[in-house]
């Protein structure tokens, strides 16, 4: 009985083990955690610019899931007083330190041609600890095994209940504009 049994587990494990190549060149997972995401927001008063270059992404070709990580306090503003105030007073980055985007990309295109397409992602945005359905539309180019993604969107601060002073209101736009480029690679 023993030998009969592993003689099926062994006659199988080729046919699994080509299954699951064929599942992996259908689609794979891509990532980095040298994404760039900047923001700005611009009023008459002050213009105020940050970037962070450490916004990790991943993304699951086999079934189009997206998910983005970043950490609050990897935001590098041209001032530190800016960024002091921006990690204190305004996204708290010691209670909310990380934002987040999950879903699905809705129109995605064959990741095995090369091009650049149009398409969309919708799913779950976190920032300052409150999440939103959303929808972010954006660019993604493949090109020599790797995939690109840009977006350009914007993010209204009463959206994510971030509060801003009376005595600075003024100087700060309450919709913020982000730009975002990840350069994906396949991941090992």
């Amino acid at each position: 009985m023993k030998m009969y049994f592993f003689r099926r587990v062994f006659a199988t494990l080729p046919v699994i083990a080509m299954l699951f190549g064929k599942v992996l060149a259908q689609g794979g997972m891509y990532s980095t955690a040298a994404g760039n995401t900047r923001f700005s927001s611009e009023t008459p008063l002050e213009n105020i610019n940050a970037e962070n270059k450490k916004s990790q992404a991943i993304l699951n070709t086999a079934n189009n899931e997206i998910a983005i990580r970043m950490n609050m306090r990897d935001f590098v503003f041209p001032n530190k007083l800016m960024q002091e105030h921006f990690n204190e007073n305004y996204i708290e980055s010691a209670k909310y330190p990380t934002a987040t985007f999950s879903g699905r990309v809705t129109n995605a295109p064959d990741y095995s041609k090369d091009g650049q397409y149009d398409v969309s992602a919708a799913g779950k945005f976190t920032v300052h600890g409150v999440t939103k359905e959303r929808t972010i539309v954006g660019k993604m180019k493949i090109e020599g095994g790797n995939i690109t993604i840009s977006s350009d969107f914007e993010v209204p601060l009463a959206d994510h209940k971030i509060e801003v002073p009376q005595i600075v209101f003024v100087k700060i736009a309450q919709i913020i504009s982000v730009k975002t480029q990840f350069v994906l690679m396949p991941k090992k």
